[in-house]
């Protein structure tokens, strides 16, 4: 084995070793609405429809949340290399403050959206019914925010372990009250639409407290929830968190809000176009998890390396993760190209002859998609190989022009100007991933190559030996 191969094996079972807890944990948050929008499926496209919108509009500020306590990971690591384990419960305490927050903020916003949405073109029976769906949705973004924070703290002590149990158990969970819930088992009364709503936020409370208590349980990370005597205000920590939170939440944020606003714009084209946007939407994103773990992984790996000021090695971590997540979305592609309708047909039952259209609307969708989720992969990736090498304000601009600049225009254009419908709105979506895929890259191998310059650090490639 030359010592190319050698560096090129070693380092990707570190970053996969890396990922693969993070990707499962990412699962478990796509579990929950996968499940959900799978069992509204069968109710009809109404509630597809109307439950897709109040899920697109949640996961936005879900996303912009986790961005503002992202950074406790790399501030955690940055204090236990140092030893200061004062610093990681200020640092805890801080992206607690910071997820509550924000999520009260986002409460709010949820439960009073309504009215602007009906403004901005949407059917006014799917507006209601989203917000039946958001009345009880809305406050489960607390307890899902207090989860996050939890696990980029534990990510940052590189003690990821505890998440993977949570998640198995979440996902049934989700499967078993979903049932329950919309058709009244067990002597409860059949919620129906709204029973999904409080599924998923009873899920997201359990898998907070169990987290919380797994945390506690934990000899390593249980001095870290424990008080260590006079209390004082944190506000370094705090000011820390926010201060490295705000550009990625507004880089999550620029990205999400490009998915709700081209969601917006396909709900003005019919309930059919939406509840096939709501399914194919809910497809990428699983696949996006994929891309998560490898971007924080390689993200994490990156800046190691940066701390050595070894920036030869950091170019090919980065490069490294971006092929994994090509490779992983190529996979995911094959079975999109194959059986397009079998995989839709999970998601929408085929039962009623109404849903005909949705159907074979969204699978061709998923040709698309199978496209689209590749450059989708690329440009959550560069976010990460960015941050790790200490770009977290570069991201966000480049999603500026990548999503607003080229991409909405494009699926405007395409989908509505040139007649082409929802397809032509994918299509522009697909564009504009690729615009900022591309972007993201050049930044980070400039970036990567300016900071070998600067230190003077022209660390060789690995030897033969």
């Amino acid at each position: 084995m030359t010592g190319k191969t050698r560096w090129w094996t070693t380092n990707s079972r570190a970053l996969l070793t890396l990922a693969f807890p993070l990707i499962l944990t990412n699962f478990a948050y796509v579990a929950l609405t996968t499940v959900d929008i799978v069992m509204l499926g069968r109710l009809g496209a109404l509630e597809i429809a109307a439950a897709g919108l109040a899920i697109t509009l949640f996961n936005q500020l879900r996303t912009t949340g986790t961005g503002l306590v992202t950074g406790v990971s790399n501030l955690v690591a940055e204090a236990n290399a140092r030893g200061d384990q004062q610093r990681i419960r200020d640092l805890l305490f801080a992206g607690f403050l910071g997820a509550t927050v924000s999520g009260v903020v986002f409460c709010v916003a949820l439960l009073s959206i309504g009215p602007l949405l009906v403004r901005l073109g949407q059917d006014p029976a799917v507006v209601a019914k989203a917000g039946d769906f958001l009345m009880i949705l809305a406050p489960g973004m607390l307890p899902c925010l207090w989860f996050q924070n939890l696990r980029h703290f534990t990510t940052g002590l590189k003690r990821p372990g505890p998440l993977l149990a949570i998640t198995i158990v979440s996902v049934g969970l989700t499967i078993g009250l979903n049932y329950v819930l919309i058709y009244g088992k067990f002597g409860l009364p059949a919620f129906g639409f709204t029973g999904v709503a409080i599924a998923t936020v009873t899920v997201f409370l359990l898998s907070f407290l169990a987290f919380t208590v797994v945390v506690r349980r934990d000899s390593a990370l249980r001095p870290y929830l424990q008080g260590s005597g006079r209390w004082v205000w944190p506000g370094e920590a705090v000011t820390s968190v926010w201060r490295l939170g705000l550009p990625i939440a507004g880089t999550y944020a620029s990205e999400a809000g490009f998915f709700s606003v081209l969601t917006l714009l396909i709900g003005t084209l019919g309930v059919e176009a939406l509840a096939a946007q709501t399914v194919l939407n809910q497809l990428v994103y699983i696949v996006f998890m994929i891309s998560a773990g490898f971007s924080h992984a390689a993200s994490v790996h990156i800046s190691e390396a940066g701390g050595n000021a070894d920036y030869a090695r950091a170019r090919r971590l980065g490069l490294l993760g971006l092929a994994w997540g090509v490779i992983a979305t190529l996979v995911v592609a094959i079975p999109y190209l194959l059986i397009p309708e079998a995989i839709v047909s999970l998601f929408i039952s085929a039962e009623y002859a109404a849903n005909a259209e949705v159907i074979a609307l969204t699978a061709s969708g998923l040709l698309i998609a199978a496209v689209m989720q590749i450059f989708d992969a690329g440009q959550n990736i560069g976010n990460g190989i960015l941050r790790g090498v200490g770009d977290t304000a570069g991201p966000f601009r480049i999603s500026l022009v990548g999503y607003w600049l080229i991409g909405l225009p494009a699926g405007y254009l395409l989908g509505v100007s040139a007649g082409w419908g929802v397809r032509g709105v994918w299509i522009g979506q697909a564009i504009g991933l690729a615009a900022t895929a591309g972007i993201l890259l050049f930044a980070f191998l400039r970036r990567v190559d300016r900071l070998r310059q600067t230190t003077g650090h022209l660390a060789a490639e690995p030897s033969p030996s």
